[in-house]
């Protein structure tokens, strides 16, 4: 995560000041979005039938590779958007192929009694990278330039590697089944679309996510809010991913409500309100307060949806299963990048922000009602 989050926050700067446009920071989404949708679903196959640390360990080496590159190319003055745009298209694969063996890892290392508690320890150790991550951009850039966070993020990716070397558990799936890949794949699909909750989670993913995506729009928001720079955004982030490290850690306290679903609903109706405050901020102290408490309430909704994908997936169907939650999370961010970049342009970057958060309510209300599986669901732990 925090190679991810270097690699984002950095080549999203670099990109605004060359550019100064916030289209040319959504095509970043639609860049993203047309890479990963196809491979994030073979994603989920290779979680299902290769062993899964090694499956990150390659995605990681990789990941370790390209940044290394961005930086070598931003040392020398020569990193233009062209290049951006392919490391991009690059990594988005990478991560998404890696993605779903990450995910579906945690439930082969730990009990189920103690999954939901395990994911909120990796949803918050991957937050902590997010809060490093600006803070290591903001001072180093401010300093001498973005080549040495990227630097930084490609020794990172290369340390997590080496750690994922270091899990001695089998984590190969159970499953020996022939069929070809496009099968496997519809097989994922089928049990998704059968099962009694998921498409309810998938579909508030994507309806709130496409009009209320703002993280990687940040550099947008941190000038037109409050007319700031790197200093501005490696606040925000950082703010953001403290909220996100708290609301994982909540979650463990919130163990003994039994309705999960109707918790999930109620952290998504809380992001969405929040939304329409951010939109309404003045100052960029009472901003940071607001997106800390926009990643809290993320964060306690993300941690409940992976832990519930986990908790209700059997082992050899799980890597699919995680994938498409993937492929539902990563298009609707990808689209809600654009949707928001160009918005901002069109309307305002504050009223981009407040439609998105009324629409993030009704979205919640519309799941809340139609789909009786999320808002039933129970889980005891």
């Amino acid at each position: 995560m925090l190679s991810t989050q270097i690699r984002i926050i950095s080549t999203g700067f670099i990109l605004y000041e060359i550019t100064g446009s916030g289209l040319s920071l959504g095509m970043l989404g639609i860049i993203q979005l047309f890479f990963q949708l196809p491979s994030i679903l073979f994603g989920g196959v290779f979680a299902d039938y290769i062993r899964r640390t090694t499956l990150i360990t390659v995605t990681q080496l990789i990941g370790t590779s390209v940044v290394g590159l961005l930086a070598y190319l931003t040392f020398n003055d020569s990193l233009t958007a062209s290049h951006i745009y392919i490391a991009t298209a690059i990594l988005s694969v990478n991560s998404t192929i890696g993605g779903p063996a990450r995910s579906a890892l945690t439930a082969n290392l730990v009990p189920k009694n103690q999954l939901i508690h395990a994911v909120a320890a990796n949803t918050t150790t991957m937050q902590i990278g997010s809060v490093i991550a600006p803070i290591i951009f903001g001072i180093l850039t401010v300093v001498v330039g973005a080549a040495l966070p990227l630097l930084i993020g490609s020794i990172a990716a290369f340390v997590s590697a080496i750690a994922c070397m270091m899990i001695k558990s089998d984590s190969t799936p159970s499953q020996k089944n022939k069929m070809s890949p496009i099968k496997n794949i519809l097989e994922g699909f089928i049990y998704v679309k059968n099962h009694p909750i998921l498409p309810g989670l998938y579909l508030l993913d994507i309806g709130v996510t496409v009009v209320s995506f703002y993280r990687q729009i940040l550099p947008l928001i941190a000038d037109r809010f409050y007319k700031g720079g790197a200093a501005a955004v490696s606040l925000l982030t950082a703010f953001n991913s403290m909220g996100a490290i708290a609301g994982s850690f909540l979650v463990v306290f919130l163990t003994k409500i039994k309705s999960k679903g109707k918790l999930v609903l109620a952290a998504t109706m809380l992001y969405g309100v929040l939304l329409i405050l951010f939109g309404l901020s003045s100052g960029l102290f009472l901003g940071a307060i607001i997106i800390s408490l926009l990643g809290a309430a993320d964060g306690v909704g993300m941690t409940v949806r992976q832990a519930i994908v986990q908790l209700t997936c059997p082992d050899n169907l799980r890597g699919r299963a995680v994938s498409l939650h993937s492929v539902a999370a990563m298009t609707a961010n990808n689209i809600g990048h654009f949707e928001i970049g160009v918005a901002s342009d069109l309307i305002g970057a504050r009223n981009a922000i407040i439609i998105g958060g009324i629409i993030s309510c009704l979205v919640v209300l519309i799941i809340w009602k139609t789909f009786k599986g999320v808002s039933s669901y129970k889980l005891e732990v």
